[in-house]
């Protein structure tokens, strides 16, 4: 966590925790759904499933979503990580040299 410099525990930032609401996750998912049925031949099967993941988004408490978009943020960030790695040998020594100044 890093502190923006007030005091205030409100102002800690932590990219792992969840500050969207229910509702913004789901405006989101129906932002993808009009993208995606622009072509919905192409794309029938990702409609689908981006509207099952509404259904389960709709059923879910706060907290569980909290944990559960906490593990998908996390996931996707070493994703992205071993994404990078794998295509490029320049990127991949650049990244590996950053990792291991932690």
């Amino acid at each position: 966590m890093v502190k923006t410099g007030k005091s205030d525990t409100k102002n800690l930032f932590d990219p792992d925790e969840l500050v969207l609401s229910k509702n913004e996750i789901l405006e989101f998912c129906d932002r993808v759904i009009e993208k995606w049925s622009k072509n919905t031949t192409k794309n029938a099967k990702n409609i689908l499933a981006m509207n099952a993941v509404k259904t389960s988004v709709l059923w879910t408490d706060d907290e569980s979503l909290k944990a559960i978009w906490r593990e998908i943020i996390a996931w996707t960030f070493e994703l992205l990580y071993e994404n990078a790695m794998s295509q490029d040998e320049q990127w991949s020594n650049m990244l590996k040299k950053l990792k291991n100044k932690k």
